[in-house]
């Protein structure tokens, strides 16, 4: 018998639609699940952001509703429900909604949204729904 106890978890499916009607604020990225160092984060935006990069990691932004335009120093990149794009680590970028977006964020575990910077967009990591 193993010393480690295994985690007691319900097996049931994530709902994104039932977990996006619990967010009540903006650019507030909340975690649905985890998986290996990765954790996948629901959240609503609406506005421009902040330029950042992530140097050590990609950073993969799935629409689930809306459309969102993704700005780099060189281009831009637009996606719409059921598109996704990923931005490869190092690469300054600043995401942009006309109107309100509904996104699937996945990165690992403790990458702070605002890259290296800290400011008025920056959000506490782990905060699970």
């Amino acid at each position: 018998m193993s010393n480690v106890q295994a985690i007691q978890r319900p097996y049931r499916a994530i709902n994104f639609a039932e977990k996006l009607q619990l967010i009540n604020d903006q650019w507030l990225p909340r975690v649905v699940a985890e998986m290996n160092d990765y954790q996948f984060k629901l959240v609503r935006i609406e506005g421009d952001f902040v330029w950042h990069e992530h140097a050590d990691t990609d950073e993969t932004f799935i629409v689930l509703e809306g459309q969102l335009r993704i700005d780099m120093r060189d281009e831009s990149v637009l996606l719409s429900a059921g598109e996704m794009f990923v931005v490869p680590k190092g690469t300054e970028h600043k995401p942009y909604a006309e109107r309100e977006v509904k996104l699937l964020l996945i990165e690992p575990r403790g990458v702070k949204n605002t890259g290296e910077e800290s400011n008025e967009r920056t959000a506490a990591n782990d905060v699970w729904i």
